[in-house]
């Protein structure tokens, strides 16, 4: 395991370089695209006989657990990370938004997908049970947090929507996770849940993991404000995540939920009443740079997977409708009700717009389409969930800057954030 991680940060080091050195493009979108370049590369020397090289990195995908590796391992860092620098008097002016947009658009989107789903795709030449497209539902409406604020932050997008855009895909992560685990139980088990089964589930899960991030997040404030060293205090967050979303695991609540909690009370009430001005240095350089690899090498992994994908010349056909249905029930659930209640929702103009092509999919969904059980189902909707994903990192996530532009007002965009050479 530990050469298949070496060679992995190997890619991403040599794959960071030739995108900051020769392509320019945003980091993630960069050493993604170019992975694809690189396994599309080695498909094809293996199609003219030279197939070493192409059975090395299938053997090495075959070797790695995307969703463990994603779902049990990175996931806590990068969440935390994400949470740690989201200003929480800032996010509770958009609360009830961010609430509205990750429960009630989530579900709404897994039900529309899931019924557009089962009614598409028969003309294509397939067939999925109604469960499996309700699966497809649940993984693929939540936003990703690793793609969506890494994007966003580089797009120039309005200060009001990047929070609630950033606010949305932390939250509205855990709540699919809930919903995926609740359908996939209904697959194994062949029993049909009911309404009070899952509001139990959800409440635990969902209020379950806020309750333990806040124990958690006001223990992790209280170890902080006791010493000042800055070593100790960056370990105490790196145990706090890593501890605490295993332990979150275990008491089956959510990870992710409880690593956001954590991420909001030590990014603000920790970086302001715990820490001294060194500390609160060492600890965002940490977490920045930390954030920064493990998202390289996240998507550097996402680009990779094209390798391990079965496509067919008839799932090509299914793929343009699936994306186009993905982007109509995100048009639907969350694009429609805040372009009506722009001003109840405190929005400038053009935020439905980027709320709409702005909801990127990422790494958590490809995780959680590798974790159903084997099957030609899998397959399918593995290969549908990938389709999407990288259309959404490629294409709107290197649109979302022009949409934005166009869109709105010079006056409410966020000033370019500065450039690093």
């Amino acid at each position: 395991m530990f050469e298949v991680a070496v060679i992995c940060l190997v890619l991403t080091a040599l794959f960071a370089y030739v995108n900051h050195k020769y392509v320019g493009l945003p980091t993630t979108i960069g050493v993604m695209g170019i992975a694809q370049v690189f396994s599309f590369s080695l498909f094809g020397l293996n199609y003219l006989g030279v197939g070493s090289l192409h059975q090395l990195e299938v053997s090495l995908l075959s070797s790695i657990d995307f969703s463990q590796v994603l779902m049990e391992g990175m996931l806590s860092l990068l969440l935390f990370a994400g949470a740690l620098h989201v200003d929480l008097s800032e996010l509770k002016a958009y609360s009830w938004q961010i609430l509205v947009l990750a429960v009630f658009g989530t579900v709404l989107s897994t039900v529309l997908v899931a019924v557009g789903l089962w009614y598409i795709l028969p003309f294509t030449g397939y067939t999925l049970p109604f469960a499996y497209c309700l699966v497809f539902g649940t993984l693929i409406s939540p936003t990703d947090p690793i793609a969506v604020m890494g994007i966003m932050k580089s797009a120039g997008a309005p200060k009001s929507l990047e929070l609630v855009i950033s606010g949305e895909s932390l939250f509205n992560d855990g709540v699919g996770v809930v919903l995926f685990a609740l359908v996939l139980g209904m697959i194994t088990s062949g029993e049909s849940p009911t309404v009070s089964h899952g509001a139990i589930l959800l409440l635990h899960e969902a209020g379950g993991g806020i309750v333990f991030g806040l124990v958690l997040g006001y223990i992790t404030y209280l170890l902080l404000k006791s010493i000042e060293s800055y070593m100790e205090e960056v370990l105490i967050t790196l145990a706090a995540v890593m501890g605490g979303y295993s332990l979150a695991s275990h008491l089956h609540i959510s990870g992710p939920l409880s690593m956001v909690i954590v991420g909001l009370i030590i990014g603000n009430h920790g970086r302001a009443k715990a820490m001294g001005d060194t500390t609160r240095e060492y600890l965002d350089m940490f977490w920045e740079l930390l954030d920064a690899m493990l998202n390289s090498v996240l998507f550097v992994l996402i680009g990779l997977e094209v390798t391990i994908i079965s496509y067919s010349a008839n799932l090509f056909l299914a793929i343009i409708p699936v994306i186009a249905l993905s982007l109509g029930a995100r048009l639907v659930s969350v694009g429609i009700p805040t372009g009506f209640l722009r001003k109840t929702f405190k929005l400038p103009q053009g935020a439905w717009q980027i709320l709409t092509w702005g909801g990127l999919r990422g790494g958590i969904s490809v995780a959680l389409a590798l974790s159903l059980p084997p099957g030609p189902e899998r397959d399918l909707v593995l290969a549908l969930t990938y389709s999407i994903v990288v259309f959404s990192i490629l294409c709107q996530g290197l649109s979302i800057g022009a949409v934005i532009r166009r869109h709105v007002p010079v006056s409410d965009r966020a000033p370019a954030p500065p450039q690093h050479h």
